[in-house]
């Protein structure tokens, strides 16, 4: 059991490396080929969030590896291992869209705002 839940974790955390790689493109290609002086302010304040949830969940990511292990933590079998990219993703989207997020999506906003005008 334990073979086939390390088997299974060693498949996923490739998967979440090749996830992460996929997310970073996707948010390039959404907000680098965009003309945003065209844009609505629905679609300014959509790229700000999007870069903001993608800012904290790196956030959360670089706390992480900040955390040091102990000798008996089990890397690589416990379920948290195999999913804690989803759940940075979901703090970090719950994060955003609560009010006003952390701010850096409002500041960007009134910048864009301000660069295109608006």
């Amino acid at each position: 059991m334990s073979d086939y839940l390390g088997g299974l974790s060693s498949s996923y955390l490739n998967t979440s490396y090749n996830s992460y790689n996929q997310g970073v493109s996707e948010l390039e290609n959404s907000l680098k080929d965009k003309d945003f002086s065209t844009a609505s302010e629905e679609e300014l304040m959509d790229a700000c969030k999007e870069f903001e949830k993608y800012f904290i969940e790196q956030a959360f990511k670089g706390m992480e590896k900040m955390v040091p292990k102990g000798d008996d933590d089990d890397t690589g079998n416990s379920y948290l291992d195999m999913f804690k990219d989803k759940l940075y993703e979901e703090y970090a989207s719950d994060a955003t869209d609560r009010g006003d997020g952390i701010g850096i999506a409002k500041m960007l906003y009134e910048q864009m705002k301000r660069n295109y005008d608006l």
